[in-house]
C-alpha cells in the first residue's frame, strides 16, 4: 500500500490551501482517514481524521477554517484548508487505516508528508 500526498505549498496568510492523498495497492477496504502534521520542534499532532461513515473531527486549532473529506471510489482524502496563518505552519502526513487484500486486519499506513509554509 502505498499513500501518495500532494497539495503543499507556499501561501500567505489567510490564503487557501487543497491537499490530496491518494492510497493505491492491494487495498480491500479503508476505515478511518485522516490528516496529521508536525511543525519543528514539535510533536506530531492530529488535524482532521473523517471515518468510512464519514464523521469527522477536528482539532480546536483548525475548526472552522479545515474541511476533511474522502472520495471512497478514488481511496483519496481531501484537506481544504482556508483562512490559513502562519502557525499552520508543518509538514503534514497523510494516514489511513487499510485492509489489504487476504488480510484480516486494519493497519495504519502513512503518507510522505507534504510541506504547506505560511507567510505573514
Amino acid at each position: 500500500v502505498q499513500l501518495q500526498a500532494s497539495g503543499g505549498g507556499l501561501v500567505q496568510a489567510g490564503g487557501s490551501l487543497r491537499l490530496s492523498c491518494a492510497a493505491s495497492g492491494s487495498i480491500f477496504s479503508i476505515n478511518a482517514m485522516g490528516w496529521y502534521r508536525q511543525a519543528p520542534g514539535k510533536e506530531r499532532e492530529l488535524v482532521a481524521a473523517i471515518t468510512s461513515g464519514g464523521s469527522t473531527n477536528y482539532a480546536d486549532s483548525v475548526k472552522g477554517r479545515f474541511t476533511i473529506s474522502r472520495d471512497d471510489a478514488k481511496n483519496t482524502v481531501y484537506l481544504q484548508m482556508n483562512s490559513l496563518k502562519p502557525e499552520d505552519t508543518a509538514v503534514y502526513y497523510c494516514a489511513a487505516d487499510v485492509m489489504c487484500v487476504g488480510l484480516l486486519q486494519h493497519h495504519r499506513w502513512w503518507g510522505q508528508g507534504t510541506l504547506v509554509t505560511v507567510s505573514s
